[in-house]
């Protein structure tokens, strides 16, 4: 079974319908920028997936999503949030219906809770590596391509490269298993990067027939 890699490549459009990290998240009219259960604070927005009616990513250019992941995590006060749990409310990831999207309104910034950014957006390539796993997917797409291993800012589907244990959370409407959607690397430059611990990875799930989602890190 191949792994799809998703590797840097360079800046992207900030509300572009594409799966990507950083920019502004593209959501149905009316939809609410999530906050932060414990600081109350706006989460930071970290990434959007392309995603099929299951809940799957879209893997080829010419195949429509039918939903996209809009990824969010606190980052108003690092590490005392519980933002790493996919429970505890220091995160969200959110399932929209792709049709009649546009970017989201921010909160109005103030003194105590201006929205944080990612300092830039990266456009994502997929590149299709015959390797199984994921870290020997990595291995081989920087040996054949000669890019740095720090280019490859995650994975589409496959299976979660766990580095404390498996995590996979159960969907809270079936209770079932989630399925991956999403591997995450904090990315190739400080001024982009994801704050997953800094040397973390970060996953994302999702339940497509029941459009739950749940987003959490390791590091």
């Amino acid at each position: 079974m191949a792994t799809m890699l998703m590797t840097y490549a360079g800046p992207g459009e900030p509300d572009a319908l594409v799966t990507r990290t950083g920019g502004t998240p593209l959501a149905p009219a009316g939809a609410s920028w999530p906050s932060c259960a414990t600081c109350s604070g706006p989460m930071q927005f970290l990434a959007q997936i392309l995603l099929d009616g299951l809940g799957r990513p879209v893997r080829e250019a010419d195949i429509q999503a039918d939903h996209v992941m809009a990824i969010f995590m606190c980052q108003n006060d690092p590490g005392m949030c519980d933002e790493w749990s996919p429970t505890a409310g220091g995160n969200r990831a959110l399932l929209y219906p792709s049709d009649a999207l546009q970017p989201m309104a921010a909160p109005e910034p103030n003194e105590d809770e201006d929205v944080l950014r990612l300092g830039a957006v990266n456009a994502v390539a997929l590149v299709s590596s015959p390797c199984a796993d994921y870290v020997s997917a990595r291995e081989d797409w920087g040996n054949r391509s000669g890019n740095s291993l720090g280019n490859v800012l995650g994975q589409l589907g496959g299976q979660p490269d766990w580095l404390q244990g498996d995590e996979t959370p159960a969907c809270s409407t079936c209770t079932q298993p989630m399925t991956l959607v999403s591997q995450f690397e904090e990315g190739p430059d400080h001024s982009t990067a994801m704050n997953f611990g800094g040397c973390g990875t970060a996953f994302a799930f999702a339940c497509g027939p029941c459009t739950q989602a749940a987003f959490l890190w390791q590091c």
